[in-house]
């Protein structure tokens, strides 16, 4: 019996070495021998970058040198990359367009030649949208995180819904929004005025306006039916902001705090109330009560899906469904909120050169692969630096910096020297934004109905200070001098 105890004791205590010794590997390569056998290929290939630090990489240093760049503002007449992209712009000015940051254990490398652009984008199977950030989700799914056969069923089916004659069909609904929401508010303030001219801060009244065309368009509803989706929207954004200074520390993703406790919160309380306003779509279709909302976003995709369905195809799920919806949400506002306030001019392709919504795209490399002449490893991110391509001087001029609408009066394929994609505020190959031309649409009837009420320019109380949160935003508001015309 002895004897038959010490042999189990051994076993046991053999298989636990064997264990922690697999388990010590697996940290070991994950911290350190993966790490700097990806730096050591990146190197052969031609780039440049600092030397991995263990666990955290270059994240401390990204994060101090955008807190550093928050709290300074700018000129009008400043380069915004060093504001909005930090470490990205310091890294490039140090070693040069071929470079890599450390996000962590993972590389991620620049890219920033148009041809390569192109490739990325047209390889979609290959450069895949990043799954790493288990809170982002919380924030932000859907369509615009699917990969393979997921996104190819839901982009099929959410296309019609972004069509050219469906949008011009929501019309109605965006003038009414602008109208009610921003055109009366400018007037009632205009005639509360005792002066010609009057000062407003139009950021906060465009958010508004923006979140009440896309609960219009989107679901048929008004600003106040969705304002409890918009404040947790709101407050997911902030939170996921504050979480990132954060991400540096290992696992700390996968604890449980207060944050990402409330974030979890926020994302199942969001999805029972989209969950509730489906099922009512959903009963109201069963009925045929379905006529008088079938051109707004929800209609469409509902009626696209139950074509699918019929053709014997597989259909969205109930949870696709529901992601869609509060992507629409996020995307609707989010993006068309920061273009609109941007906009000085009808030339909108400019404005979206120097200020793109979106600072950045990130990829994840599936496999080994080949991108023009450079052989680039499974696991290596890609980064594609859409304000520092836009702002690019090789590509657009001496006056990259600079507000010129005229380099896009023979379309966007030759507003370049290169005539490549240097120019993509949308993304481009098959992901390209499903929703740019709504967002376009939008903000080009909003703009006319203000200027066939007002005249404006900046106020001299404007701080210059674009931000980057979920898209850019200016951070001190934006006041201007309306006139009454």
């Amino acid at each position: 019996m002895k004897m038959a105890f010490t042999v189990t004791s051994k076993a046991f205590f053999l298989a636990f070495a064997i264990i922690f010794l697999a388990f010590s590997w697996m940290i070991l390569n994950w911290v350190w021998l993966k790490p700097k056998k990806l730096e050591k290929l990146l190197r052969q290939q031609g780039f440049s970058g600092n030397s991995y630090r263990i666990f955290h990489g270059d994240m401390k240093d990204m994060y101090r040198m955008m807190k550093e760049a928050r709290a300074k503002p700018i000129n009008l007449s400043d380069d915004i990359a060093p504001r909005i992209m930090p470490f990205d712009h310091h890294i490039i000015q140090k070693y040069g367009r071929n470079s890599f940051i450390w996000k962590g254990t993972t590389p991620s490398i620049n890219i920033t030649d148009p041809k390569l652009i192109r490739e990325v984008f047209f390889k979609n199977d290959i450069f895949q949208k990043s799954q790493r950030n288990l809170l982002g989700k919380l924030v932000v799914n859907g369509m615009v995180m699917y990969e393979g056969e997921q996104w190819h069923k839901v982009r099929k089916i959410a296309n019609p819904a972004f069509y050219q004659d469906k949008l011009k069909d929501m019309l109605p609904k965006i003038y009414l929004s602008c109208n009610e929401i921003l055109i009366s508010k400018l007037l009632k303030s205009s005639a509360a005025s005792k002066e010609e001219s009057f000062e407003l801060d139009v950021w906060p009244h465009i958010q508004t306006l923006t979140a009440d065309v896309i609960s219009r368009t989107a679901f048929g509803s008004s600003y106040e039916d969705g304002k409890k989706i918009f404040e947790l929207i709101s407050e997911q954004i902030d939170l996921f902001t504050e979480a990132l200074q954060f991400f540096h520390i290992p696992g700390w993703r996968f604890l449980p705090t207060r944050t990402s406790r409330k974030m979890k919160e926020n994302h199942n309380e969001m999805r029972e109330i989209i969950r509730g306003i489906i099922n009512k779509r959903g009963q109201a279709l069963k009925v045929g009560k379905s006529s008088s909302n079938i051109d707004d976003l929800l209609g469409l995709l509902m009626e696209s899906n139950h074509k699918q369905i019929q053709e014997k195809e597989i259909g969205m799920s109930i949870e696709e469904v529901i992601e869609e919806c509060k992507l629409f949400y996020i995307a609707g506002q989010e993006t068309t909120a920061s273009l609109l306030l941007k906009l000085v001019s009808m030339i909108l392709h400019e404005v979206l050169r120097l200020y793109s919504p979106s600072a950045f795209l990130s990829r994840t490399i599936t496999k080994n692969t080949k991108l023009g002449e450079l052989i680039l490893p499974h696991g290596v991110l890609i980064s594609l630096p859409i304000i520092l391509v836009h702002h690019d001087e090789e590509y657009w001029g001496k006056d990259a910096k600079e507000f010129n609408p005229d380099r896009f009066s023979e379309g966007i394929s030759k507003a370049s020297k290169n005539h490549d994609v240097s120019f993509f505020p949308f993304g481009g190959g098959p992901r390209i934004c499903v929703g740019q031309n709504f967002a376009l649409f939008e903000v080009k009837l909003a703009l006319s109905m203000i200027l066939q009420n007002f005249s404006f320019h900046l106020s001299p109380t404007y701080v210059h200070a674009p931000a980057r949160g979920l898209t850019l935003y200016p951070q001190y508001g934006a006041p201007l001098i309306l006139h009454k015309i």
